[in-house]
């Protein structure tokens, strides 16, 4: 919490959460007494890429290059730069938001992408610089696309509109 105490007048409100290593904006109206404010932990687009989109599409990858592609699941460990029982728990179904895999599914320029990627680390049976430039442009297009604002919404339900809006201009202007 913070407390804040002034005369009446409409104030800007920055805190920082040392908890959650984030920063809060407050538009508040004090009316001569102290106002607690609640931390309200919002996260950042790369959070929810590192959380919850990285490990669906390496699931979605996983499933691909052992079905598709007969791979062992040691080598799509070793290209995916996570363990074998990693792979084994993507392939089946209890690591990595089957639901969000689901969504992902669905949207034929995501797939489009997945699939260039395991074609690439199939082939390579490493992961390379294409890999990487092509991983990259999946989340850049799922940022712009505004697509990580659903991944958002359904991590967090109490997400400050402002905030929200402020968010949504920086990904479509490229600024995150």
């Amino acid at each position: 919490m913070h407390t804040v105490s002034r005369s009446t007048e409409h104030m800007y409100l920055k805190i920082f959460n040392p908890h959650s290593r984030r920063i809060v904006y407050y538009q508040i109206t004090l009316y001569n007494k102290k106002v607690e404010i609640p931390y309200n932990q919002m996260l950042l687009p790369s959070e929810i890429e590192a959380k919850s989109l990285i490990p669906a599409v390496r699931a979605i990858l996983a499933r691909k290059l052992t079905g598709e592609y007969d791979m062992k699941e040691e080598v799509v460990a070793k290209v995916l730069g996570v363990t074998q029982a990693a792979v084994s728990n993507y392939v089946r179904g209890t690591r990595g938001d089957t639901e969000l895999m689901s969504k992902l599914s669905l949207v034929d320029q995501i797939i489009e992408m997945i699939d260039d990627i395991a074609r690439d680390l199939a082939s390579n049976k490493a992961y390379t610089p294409y890999t990487m430039s092509k991983f990259i442009e999946l989340c850049n297009y799922i940022r712009h696309s505004l697509i990580i604002c659903d991944i958002h919404h359904n991590i967090e339900s109490n997400i400050d509109e402002g905030v929200c809006q402020l968010c949504k201009g920086n990904l479509m202007s490229g600024r995150f």
